[in-house]
């Protein structure tokens, strides 16, 4: 969640460290359903689209384009009829077929999400037409059959278990990320972590934003990360996507949940119509895996919408799956802690999804 009000009910001490417990019997209880506590991700095989699978059809034809409406984006498809790319106009994120990969987190969830999609982002917003220009076909031609780190792979590197990853000069950069410090003041009103921890906390390095203000650590959120600073981290810091320093100041991703679904950047794929139960979106098949997915989980946050997550794909199970950073897991997770990943069904989050956008 992300900035919520600082005027809350001292939660004593002791019922913290109660929360802290009763938490760390949850996660131990599922872990108990793994063999392997370890997250996961794993090539299964190469599925581009073009060469397809044994059984697959050899019937041969022209790469083509065409369009769809709602929201409106060009489709690039293979000889054999396959989709290779979806590109939605206004958007940077654009979802190429590539080789197969498994996302899975044994020690929080017995979902897995096998999928031959890759998030990318373009160097500019996506129009009608750019396929025939010359930067997006010297830039498909580059990842068109990548294997290069997309926003999926940075994403599941702050989940838990996820290794340390340092850049050339030896700074860390990804690993396993908690979601905020723990809370032993009640300031929070009961909330087990605190929030605010964004993607120069993990870093612990002072980030220059483009409206000439500057990110300041603070070390006690160092490898934290609250559900919009993880995302901030793996679409604007890992990605290069545009940073506000704040929800109003500068251009690019704010800085909250809230200003994310509230701002103009991207485009609305489930327009936000309100925070109630009855504002609920119903056309989740409209959904697409790179898509930000925001959620009204809490009442003290009033109007403001508090939480976000990346919309993964279906699981082995035929679920829609969500990817965000949440205090009950302490971190990054497509896990069951504090409610199922699913944005199907009647579940804790499918019930609380407001809104979604394409970045």
């Amino acid at each position: 969640m992300a900035l919520k009000k600082k005027s809350r009910r001292v939660l004593p001490v002791l019922a913290v460290l109660g929360l802290v417990g009763a938490s760390g019997y949850l996660t131990l209880e599922l872990r108990k359903q793994e063999d392997d506590g370890i997250t996961e991700i794993r090539n299964v095989g190469v599925l581009n689209g073009m060469k397809g699978t044994t059984g697959a059809s050899d019937a041969k034809g022209e790469e083509g384009w065409t369009r769809l409406e709602n929201p409106a984006r060009s489709v690039l498809r293979g000889g054999d009829g396959r989709v290779k790319a979806v590109l939605t106009d206004g958007a940077q994120t654009a979802k190429l077929t590539g080789p197969a990969r498994t996302f899975a987190e044994p020690a929080s969830t017995g979902s897995k999400v096998s999928t031959t999609d890759w998030v990318r982002l373009l160097p500019k917003p996506w129009v009608e037409g750019a396929e025939k220009e010359k930067w997006f076909k010297e830039w498909y031609a580059q990842y068109a059959d990548s294997k290069e780190d997309d926003l999926f792979a940075y994403a599941f590197q702050y989940v838990q278990g996820a290794p340390d990853k340092k850049d050339d000069q030896g700074r860390l950069v990804a690993g396993d990320a908690n979601f905020g410090p723990l809370n032993t003041t009640g300031a929070e009103d009961g909330d087990l972590r605190l929030e605010q921890s964004d993607f120069y906390d993990y870093l612990g390095k002072s980030y220059p934003f483009r409206d000439g203000k500057s990110g300041t650590p603070e070390s006690m959120r160092a490898r934290s990360l609250d559900c919009s600073g993880y995302i901030r981290m793996v679409i604007g810091f890992r990605g290069r996507y545009p940073l506000m320093s704040s929800d109003s100041s500068g251009d690019g991703l704010p800085r909250t949940a809230n200003g994310m679904a509230r701002s103009k950047v991207g485009v609305d794929v489930l327009p936000l119509k309100g925070i109630t139960p009855a504002d609920r979106p119903t056309a989740i098949d409209q959904l697409q895996p790179g898509d930000l997915v925001f959620f009204k989980l809490d009442a003290r946050t009033k109007e403001r919408l508090d939480h976000v997550g990346i919309v993964l794909g279906h699981d082995t199970e035929g679920h829609l799956i969500f990817v965000s950073s949440r205090e009950e897991v302490n971190g990054p997770t497509i896990g069951d802690v504090g409610g199922v990943s699913r944005l199907d069904g009647n579940g804790y989050y499918a019930k609380t999804l407001r809104s979604a956008k394409r970045l």
